[in-house]
């Protein structure tokens, strides 16, 4: 059997498992209706899917212009794979090997902000937000 770990987009066949796999860990509350999360990922500019064992174990995705600026969305890993590295390597599928993008992110979890700043991300003092309406 094969357990290696496989990061690579999300293919539209998938994007049904995707919103399966978030309902399962804890973000039904972000991805509405069927109908909505294809739109949700149709939109994002970048996806990261983590597969391990034929069974998906993480998904991450990003909104970017691809030159200067980006915004890194939904960093999601189930809870039994976490501390294995998926998380990293979701994030760096969906960041890139550019290093000209300032990449944002929302931290608001138990434990983000050390996982992030992990990854070179730092508090910022110059961020706004709008959060939006519930």
């Amino acid at each position: 059997m094969n357990n290696a770990l496989h990061v690579r987009d999300v293919l539209p066949s998938e994007v049904e498992s995707v919103r399966h796999f978030l309902g399962q860990n804890g973000w039904a509350h972000r991805t509405g209706s069927a109908e909505h999360f294809v739109q949700l990922i149709t939109n994002s500019q970048r996806t990261a899917l983590a597969v391990k064992n034929s069974r998906i174990v993480g998904f991450a995705r990003g909104i970017t212009d691809g030159l200067s600026n980006g915004y890194l969305s939904m960093v999601v890993v189930c809870a039994q794979h976490r501390r294995d590295g998926i998380g990293r390597a979701l994030v760096e599928h969906v960041m890139g090997e550019s290093t000209d993008i300032t990449w944002v992110l929302r931290a608001g979890r138990e434990g983000a902000s050390d996982f992030f700043s992990s990854l070179g991300f730092e508090a910022s003092t110059i961020a706004m937000e709008r959060p939006r309406r519930k």
